[in-house]
């Protein structure tokens, strides 16, 4: 991991932080990816609702299908305490994300861009993955997404499948991760 980053499990403190970094996507108009569905909450509830979800979806015994066990985390810079970039990893996949959405969700803020970090969020939850007992994580993104498409063959992601989503209105790349053998 890079030095002076750390991956931190969301809680009530980094309320503000996460706004200004879901604030930050807007102003920008860029998609909003990996963040444990923050964004559509802050629209519909309060950071408080989705600290509750998050962790209703770690509470694996008790997920209720169509649902799958998750774990969400800031990428933090310690320097300054301030939200670099977010991961949303699936412990478990249903027909859904197994066709378009994949293992993994990941964002870095705008303004962070371009500075090796997504790389970094990236290969954290391909390990938790991996730590996990799933040798083969799927990871997508739009086939519009250049830098996307590269960070994931950069962490090892080989182009499974092409497709057009009638969901998202966009084509979409599904990459496997295999898990490097000791």
């Amino acid at each position: 991991m890079k030095v002076g980053f750390k991956f931190v499990f969301p809680v009530h403190e980094y309320k503000d932080k996460a706004i200004d970094y879901i604030n930050e996507f807007d102003k920008y108009n860029s998609d909003i990816n990996g963040t444990g569905a923050l964004d559509e909450y802050l629209e519909k509830y309060d950071y408080e609702k989705w600290i509750e979800k998050i962790q209703c979806d770690i509470d694996i015994p008790n997920i209720q299908e169509p649902n799958v066990p998750k774990m969400t985390y800031f990428y933090v810079r310690e320097d300054d305490n301030k939200i670099i970039g977010m991961i949303n990893i699936r412990l478990a996949l249903n027909d859904k994300l197994r066709k378009e959405g994949g293992h993994i969700g990941y964002s870095v803020r705008p303004t962070e861009r371009n500075k090796g970090y997504a790389i970094e969020i990236l290969n954290f939850g391909v390990e938790i993955c991996n730590n996990r007992d799933i040798s083969e994580v799927l990871v997508s993104c739009d086939k519009s997404n250049l830098a996307s498409a590269k960070v994931i063959q950069k962490c090892g992601g080989i182009l499974k499948d092409e497709f057009y989503s009638d969901k998202y209105k966009e084509t979409i790349q599904m990459y496997v991760i295999k898990k490097q053998s000791m």
